[in-house]
């Protein structure tokens, strides 16, 4: 499931510095930024082999997540607050705010090969 981290933040008293670093495997290849979505929802899939960071730099959204075997929402409203997705994790991001801006950071460079677009089945965990 994916790991939501408080990312190290530093106030000098004219402003805060937030610093993202060594939070997914590899190299970050890709960064991108969603905004102005209105009613809409965006992901909808996993990975192959991409991670990513996500990080709602202004604004609030939702996001849910499905691995297979358990499912979890998530609320990025804090600029310091940064959720990590693994591969397996199959996730939509919705209920974004107006002014909502979602920062992704991705290990890979964008490949729709690496995309599956189907969803889980949920299933129970074996003892």
């Amino acid at each position: 499931m994916p790991t939501l981290i408080e990312l190290n933040t530093f106030n000098t008293g004219d402003g805060n510095l937030t610093v993202f670093e060594r939070l997914i495997p590899g190299n970050i290849k890709r960064v991108f930024y969603i905004y102005g979505t209105g009613e809409m929802s965006r992901g909808g899939h996993r990975h192959h082999k991409t991670w990513n960071a996500l990080i709602c730099v202004k604004g609030s959204c939702r996001v849910y997540s499905n691995d297979g075997f358990e499912e979890e929402y998530f609320v990025l409203d804090n600029p310091a607050s940064c959720l990590i997705l693994e591969p397996k994790d199959w996730h939509v991001m919705d209920c974004f705010t107006e002014d909502a801006i979602l920062l992704v950071l991705s290990n890979e460079y964008y490949d729709v090969e690496d995309y599956i677009d189907e969803p889980y089945v949920l299933q129970h965990k074996l003892a």
